[in-house]
């Protein structure tokens, strides 16, 4: 990296042509930390986000103490970086894990970026503040804050969270691009985040606003004058006589008279010729940043305030429940858990944030119940009792779906049935549903064949017919368990255990080999181990690092206590458990399901992205999984780094990554990690190998590494991964939907590969009508497809409500290649009255595009970390914590 206080006029020639081909034009505040290349010392939207939602956490358990503990004190945080972690252990106890929260705000900074990196948004004036359109910034800010307001209400979150990103984003801009600072202003402009409040004192079309610069620093070139005004950027729209240019090596306008620019995005004057002023600009940036972040809690309350950043170290409880005439058991058997749920954790800080319940039998599913008061979900599922009897299959995966798409992310989901399903076509779908969501799907089957009334069967079912829960609960780190109807209730107290930041450990090997012990790995981060096993199994025994064995009697034992139901062993293993390899050896007919779990604060995120090299910002574009013929870049955020012990032990400290296929577990290699950013906050990356990006199977990622006095850790993904054989983009029109309207959608299919023969579907929950005008398309290697598809939203659609869209590409039948699918949340919501907020205003510019998409497929891939505030720039942490002394006003 270069040196912070290192101006790039004085480098030379060829360090800047390799900047230039490293870093394109700059039209914002850095994206992210994988940014500042150029610029080192630099404050980016990452950091101004992920500082103002510290800032406002802090304030917020500051005002309410928690429960049954001390209240917090300001002054313990004066002088320190704000870290996730940290504030989690002070309000909810040590070890309380901010994994769900740092989740969170990495879905709001990777929306904030990307407008920097879409082709839809990242040349938009409107969306930036440049060019004088600041009165058209302010409305599309303000519809960005409402409609974050509006997809919070209906409980979709992760819209919710993309469309503040957008928000934060052109809020924080506005410092960047716009006059305000020198103008000598010292607070937020306070009309910004107000629609009812004009904007004055605008220079006007024929204000001269710049003077001439032709040096990379122009501290002068603003004229004389007290309007406001920001810098126009590129061609589009073209700058007219006398104005500012943003400013920068890759501004195409500012080499026009007047020369020079005023943008202050950096602390490089090779990028920002206001670069002197990158300071003050960041200070007002995140003062408004976490004005908007109050905002917001005042129109949520506290409770959704949190639910929108996940500030709760517990998991939401998603039941999907087969209610056909033979369940009565398990229904009864999930009612029982869920009252022990609710009672054992109200009012504790593992109280489930949202409960969501989804029925299904045959031909119907649905509807979908979503609740966050633990006795409206009570009372729902008390309700529900078997209906009749009905043959098997049945509309499982339908169900499910609808369940994935209304569950938070990083969450756990528990399928109770006893029938294969009837909609295995939706098999793959479901699969990357549940990696775009994160979540964990375990399948409860009661598979009795003695069992005689209840479930007709009219004809022989295939003993296969279970593949697709298997398949979906590989795809989400979660399992299959088959029991009977008498173990159904006990088999059922998994559920409890499991909505607990639960870390599955690795075995090797990953599936029982006769006569060969499996192996796993205990660090001293580690309690609650448990170890299930299910299957025919004739005898097992687990051994410790001392060589101390229990075999499978049940009740208490020298490693801990076992129970047995039916064909279902569960071993609690005593705490604290020993550190060290731990062996299981299993005998058994077929292929025993082995699986250890164990609770702890140390666990990791991750995530992929490509660097970028024709955007405004030099960074990583995102992606849910990888593409084959891409470079791609792991990045890795672990969480929990205070579990460590006391503030100023030794950091844990994670040297690669070790890459598994799924599911037998062979090695496909192993990648170096190298550390990003402050070591605190836990962000490291890795290139991941062209080999692996050629290979058509999934595979897992294990986290190898050494705690503070160099004892081992490992941790593996809770989800597997796959290489997709192709890019898909997926964008609808800016803002929202109204009913009765037809929205024209974008889609882009790029492939990187080689030749694709594609075929493409289309889907929409609820099930709006959708047509498209691409069904097929042959791609070369580095070739891409536009489509268009038009969604119609019925007259009667509800407002304030969400709509899935789904794209599915294809190869042809004989490919091993999997699926991609791309999926796009839409809200709808009726127009906003007049005196609410001004009109939309669209583009009269023949040059710019009048129909701007501004959702897209960007799902779950941060390039950056929650884990903490700013760290090597002195003013930060004081400054952060005074700004909670701020009053803010209503909006």
């Amino acid at each position: 990296m270069l040196p912070a206080d290192v101006p790039l006029c004085h480098l030379g020639p060829s360090v800047l042509l390799l900047l230039q081909l490293l870093l394109p034009s700059a039209s914002a505040f850095f994206p992210n930390i994988w940014s500042l290349l150029a610029a080192p010392g630099s404050i980016t939207h990452q950091d101004l986000t992920e500082e103002a939602a510290l800032n406002v956490t802090l304030h917020l358990f500051l005002e309410q103490p928690p429960p049954g503990r001390p209240p917090l004190r300001l002054e313990d945080f004066l002088g320190r970086t704000l870290l996730a972690d940290d504030l989690f252990a002070a309000y909810f106890g040590p070890g309380s894990p901010s994994r769900r929260f740092r989740a969170a705000l990495g879905e709001v900074s990777r929306a904030n970026a990307a407008q920097d990196f879409l082709p839809t948004s990242k040349n938009d004036p409107d969306l930036h503040f440049d060019a004088e359109r600041l009165g058209q910034g302010r409305t599309r800010l303000v519809e960005a804050l409402r409609e974050t307001v509006a997809a919070a209400k209906a409980l979709d979150y992760t819209l919710a969270r993309q469309r503040l990103g957008a928000a934060l984003h052109a809020l924080q801009d506005f410092y960047s691009h716009s006059n305000w600072v020198e103008l000598g202003r010292q607070q937020p402009h306070p009309h910004l985040l107000w629609p009812r409040q004009e904007l004055r004192s605008l220079a006007q079309a024929g204000d001269p606003t710049c003077s001439d610069c032709e040096e990379l620093s122009c501290p002068g070139n603003l004229l004389g004058f007290t309007l406001l005004t920001s810098g126009y950027f590129g061609t589009r729209p073209s700058k007219p006589p006398g104005k500012c240019s943003h400013g920068g090596h890759f501004d195409q306008s500012s080499s026009q008279p007047p020369r020079g620019g005023i943008n202050k995005d950096s602390t490089s004057p090779g990028f920002s010729p206001h670069h002197m002023l990158h300071l003050q600009a960041a200070k007002l940036a995140l003062l408004a940043s976490i004005q908007a972040f109050n905002l917001l809690r005042s129109r949520l309350g506290d409770r959704g305030f949190s639910r929108l950043l996940d500030i709760t170290p517990a998991s939401s409880l998603s039941f999907v429940l087969d209610t056909t005439g033979s369940m009565g058991e398990e229904i009864n058997a999930a009612k029982i858990q869920a009252r022990h749920i609710v009672e054992q954790r109200r009012g504790t800080p593992m109280e489930p944030t949202q409960y969501v319940l989804v029925p299904f039998h045959d031909p119907g599913f649905g509807p979908v119940f979503t609740t966050s008061d633990p006795d409206s979900f009570w009372q729902q599922l008390n309700e529900m009792h078997a209906l009749g009897g009905g043959d098997e299959p049945e509309m499982c995966l339908s169900a499910l779906e609808l369940a994935l798409l209304h569950t938070p992310p990083l969450s756990d989901i528990f399928v109770f049935t006893d029938a294969s399903p009837k909609d295995a076509f939706l098999t793959n779908r479901v699969e990357s549903l549940t990696q775009e969501r994160r979540c964990r799907v375990t399948f409860l089957v009661t598979e009795d064949p003695s069992r005689a009334q209840g479930r007709a069967r009219r004809e022989v079912l295939s003993p296969l017919r279970f593949e697709p829960y298997e398949a979906v609960a590989l795809a989400s780190g979660g399992e299959v368990i088959f029991t009977e109807d008498q173990y159904i209730q006990d088999v059922a107290a998994i559920v409890g255990d499991s909505i607990a930041d639960l870390v599955t450990l690795p075995l090797e090997p990953r599936v029982v080999v006769a006569e060969r012990p499996l192996v796993f790995r205990v660090d001293g981060l580690l309690q609650k181990v448990t170890v299930r096993i299910h299957g025919e199994v004739s005898s097992f025994w687990i051994r410790n690092p001392a060589g101390v064995s229990q075999g499978q009697e049940e009740g208490e034992g020298p490693l801990g206590h076992t129970h047995r139901f039916g064909r279902f062993w569960m071993v609690r293993v005593n705490d604290p458990p020993q550190s060290g390899t731990w062996e299981i050896q299993v005998t058994a007919k077929g292929t025993p399901r082995v699986r250890v779990q164990a609770q702890t604060s140390l666990d990791f995120l991750f995530h992929f992205g490509i660097p970028m090299e024709d955007g405004p910002h030099p960074g990583l574009y995102p992606l849910t999984q990888p593409v084959a013929g891409l470079q791609t870049q792991l990045l890795v955020e672990v969480t929990g780094l205070g579990s460590r012990g006391g503030p100023g032990g030794p950091l844990p400290h994670f040297s690669h990554v070790v890459l598994r296929g799924v599911p037998q577990g062979a090695e496909l290699g192993q990648v170096p990690l190298e550390p990003r950013g402050p070591p605190e906050r836990g962000l490291l990356a890795a290139s991941l190998p062209p080999t692996l990006l050629s290979t058509s199977g999934p595979f897992s990622l294990e986290l190898v590494g050494q705690d503070g006095v160099g004892r081992g850790l490992h941790r593996a993904a809770p989800q597997p991964c796959a290489v997709v054989p192709v890019l898909l983009e997926l964008s609808g029109p800016r803002g929202f939907l109204a009913p009765g309207t037809t929205a024209p959608l974008s889609l882009r299919i790029a492939s990187f590969s080689g030749p694709q023969d594609l075929h493409l579907r289309t889907s929409a929950k609820p099930s709006f009508a959708l047509t498209s005008n691409l069904s097929r398309v042959h791609l070369e290697q580095n070739e891409s497809a536009w489509g268009r598809l038009w969604l119609e939203v019925p007259d009667t659609a509800a407002s304030d409500s969400v709509v899935m869209v789904t794209v599915t590409a294809k190869n042809g039948e004989a490919s091993t290649m999997p699926p991609t699918h791309a999926f796009l949340r839409l809200l709808v919501q009726a127009p906003a009255p007049q005196d609410q907020l001004p009109a939309p205003a669209y583009s009269t510019d023949p040059v710019l595009n009048t129909s701007r998409p501004a959702f897209h497929f960007f799902t779950s891939v941060t390039q950056g970390g929650a884990g903490g505030g700013l760290v090597g720039n002195p003013w930060w942490t004081t400054f952060g914590v005074m700004l909670l002394l701020l009053g803010l006003g209503p909006w």
